[in-house]
């Protein structure tokens, strides 16, 4: 087992040396799931929508700078022939909570369940956060 020289670890305890902030979503519809993910940016407005099945739209977006987390938010629009429909807009703010001992990410969402368009069709989705100190 290599050691690493009590200088060197201090130094990476120092620099905070954590993973960077990172936002999965498992998105479901129809019996099949994406994952979408997001980093942390600081300009919310470039980031894209993710296609879910030819019905509807997910974009997860964390905003703020570094290991610094300002807010998230998920967009959940329905398809329809004029363009997508906002049919959920969701914001979380610091703090946010701490992963359970051993592991790495929070489940930050829960299961949502949204249903929409003329046949009320159900998207599912849950989104874990990983590497952003409560």
């Amino acid at each position: 087992m290599k050691k690493i020289p009590l200088c060197c670890a201090a130094a990476l305890l120092a620099t905070g040396a954590h993973a960077a902030p990172l936002l999965r979503c498992e998105v479901t519809y129809a019996g099949t799931t994406h994952t979408v993910q997001a980093n942390v940016v600081s300009d919310p407005y470039p980031v894209p929508s993710v296609d879910i099945g030819g019905r509807f739209h997910f974009k997860p977006v964390m905003v703020g700078q570094g290991q610094r987390v300002e807010y998230i938010k998920l967009y959940s629009y329905l398809d329809t022939r004029k363009g997508p429909l906002l049919i959920q807009a969701v914001r979380y703010l610091p703090p946010f909570p701490a992963p359970a001992s051993g592991s790495e990410a929070v489940n930050l969402t829960g299961t949502q369940f949204l249903y929409a368009g003329p046949v009320e069709r159900e998207l599912q989705y849950q989104c874990f956060l990983q590497g952003v100190q409560p």
